[in-house]
């Protein structure tokens, strides 16, 4: 059981969250949400003791293990792959290291010895003569092969090294698992293994997640923290939406009773409250309404940007059409794909998926224009008005102007100030906020800002590269929504399976093998024809 105690944290003059007591035990998974900004890895930090909260406690019960997930996959690149697992035990490694660096030290004294020996005691009662194996079984479990094990973290590739840091989480066999992000940069196969590795995990988790499927197949419980309070509710995302609507229309039915009943109680007092026979019914009136509360409901702290995109043109048969298409990096020895032929209709809505590395985004960039194929032809249409949104979009905000200066570039008017508010407004950017620098938007907001590009643009065939990522789930919604509104043709890459599985209309997959495979229908009729869960 982890619980804590009338927990507050304050940065500035305004607190970030305020007397939060909860508890969470019994095994029962839960998904932390809340609107960007609203405390919740700051929450996820004091709990793991990485932070001090400005009053209050938090309380591990005693006997029992906390582990937690890097979220740093590149932190140790060049370190042995199962000794970075073993961290995962960290009084084991501690106390390892500490054996260790007496045992090489030339110098050391008997003393020094008298150390050692204590520290082999301790060794040996973690389970420090087995720990190789119990982390190589534990890697194995988690699909990396043992020629992995006893090489470097930088040869482990990218769509794995996330399994590896969950390995060193769970190598202690924590009765506590907090997890933020753990679906950052996972590509759509790599989420699936990790629902299934917590689902048969037997601990107390704590998740912060963005992807609504995730959290439906992965909670019990959600922990909603708004308005600087945090709520349990049981049941997983789908479940807390719908119990907090119920829950908001239950109160608003309630309010609107009671200022019914506020309502006559108000006239009885106005007729009668002169009226010397029906004074004392008067005054039972005035208490009944003094009792009466009405209360509270208060706009959410989540707030969803509007989002509708449109085209200047029309495309009315095809979009583009792709032929034995092949690229390779100068200097390198290998071709990132091959002969990859496509042909994509007006108004189609192309997924593009694949573990990572395999080269989706290098793809991406050669129909943007960005990169020239090695072999091959792309040949857009006549009409076709390409809009991108690159899955680093850091260049495109490297000259140091503000939001509205730069928003102000897409118009193709010159002082359409109205429209440019009006876009930033939707965008959630706002009063001073149109007035600072582009350069320190943070990776949501330099998101939003680009869909704000695609917005005035009017492009009929976009180009968007994982569009939710660095997001929250209010953006991710209304993004759903105005793609699945949009006229025009997609081509999008997303590792969001909510997000394929509303949009898609056609699957193309990018295997490990150089290979393609095409599938026309929605992303659920493809895992099922496939074999695969949804």
């Amino acid at each position: 059981m982890l619980s804590t105690v009338n927990l507050s944290i304050q940065f500035d003059a305004k607190p970030l969250f305020e007397q939060v007591s909860v508890t969470f035990s019994d095994g029962n998974r839960y998904g932390l949400i809340g609107a960007n900004g609203c405390g919740k890895s700051t929450l996820m930090k004091i709990l793991g003791g990485d932070l001090e909260q400005s009053s209050g406690d938090v309380i591990l019960q005693p006997g029992l293990r906390l582990g937690k997930l890097n979220q740093n996959q590149f932190a140790y690149e060049d370190e042995r792959v199962l000794d970075v697992v073993m961290q995962g035990h960290r009084e084991m490694w501690a106390a390892m290291q500490e054996r260790d660096r007496i045992y090489a030290n030339p110098e050391a004294s008997d003393a020094d010895f008298m150390k050692a020996a204590e520290l082999e005691g301790k060794f040996a009662e973690y389970g420090g003569y087995t720990a190789e194996a119990r982390a190589g079984s534990i890697l194995l479990d988690a699909g990396i092969g043992d020629n992995f094990h006893n090489g470097p973290m930088r040869e482990v590739p990218p769509g794995l090294k996330l399994r590896v840091l969950l390995a060193q989480a769970l190598f202690s066999s924590p009765d506590v698992l907090l997890l933020d992000e753990p679906t950052n940069n996972l590509d759509i196969h790599s989420i699936g293994w990790l629902e299934r590795a917590l689902n048969e995990y037997d601990a107390t988790m704590i998740i912060i997640s963005h992807d609504r499927h995730f959290l439906n197949q992965v909670c019990t419980h959600i922990a909603d923290l708004d308005f600087q309070q945090l709520k349990i509710y049981p049941g997983n995302y789908d479940d807390f939406m719908l119990a907090s609507v119920q829950a908001r229309q239950r109160v608003e039915a309630a309010n609107a009773k009671a200022k019914d009943k506020i309502s006559d109680l108000q006239e009885f007092i106005r007729r009668f409250s002169a009226n010397a026979s029906k004074a004392r019914q008067a005054t039972s009136r005035r208490r009944q309404l003094e009792k009466i509360k009405i209360e509270e409901i208060r706009p959410s702290s989540r707030q969803n940007p509007f989002i509708r995109f449109e085209q200047k043109v029309k495309l009315h048969r095809s979009a583009v059409n792709i032929e034995e298409l092949s690229f390779r990096y100068p200097g390198t020895d290998r071709d990132v794909f091959t002969k990859f032929s496509l042909h994509v209709e007006a108004g189609e809505r192309v997924a593009i998926i694949g573990p990572n590395g395999i080269g989706k985004t290098t793809l991406m960039r050669c129909l943007a224009g960005e990169l020239t194929p090695t072999h091959g032809q792309i040949n857009w249409v006549e009409n076709a008005q390409r809009g991108y949104m690159p899955q680093d979009p850091q260049a495109e905000f490297a000259e140091r102007i503000d939001l509205f200066a730069w928003m102000s570039n897409w118009t193709g008017k010159a002082d359409d100030d109205q429209l440019v508010r009006g876009t930033l407004g939707r965008l959630l950017f706002s009063g001073d906020e149109t007035k600072k620098p582009v350069t320190v938007l943070s990776g949501g907001e330099k998101g939003r800002m680009i869909y704000g590009k695609l917005i005035l643009t009017k492009p009929n065939v976009m180009l968007m590269d994982e569009p939710t990522n660095h997001m929250d789930m209010e953006t991710i919604e209304s993004l759903q929504i105005g793609l699945e509104k949009y006229p025009g043709t997609l081509i999008f890459v997303s590792h969001d399976r909510e997000f394929v599985g509303s949009l898609a209309t056609r699957i193309i997959e990018m295997r490990p093998d150089g290979q393609f495979s095409e599938f026309r229908g929605t992303y659920d009729e493809y895992l099922d024809k496939q074999g695969l869960q949804a």
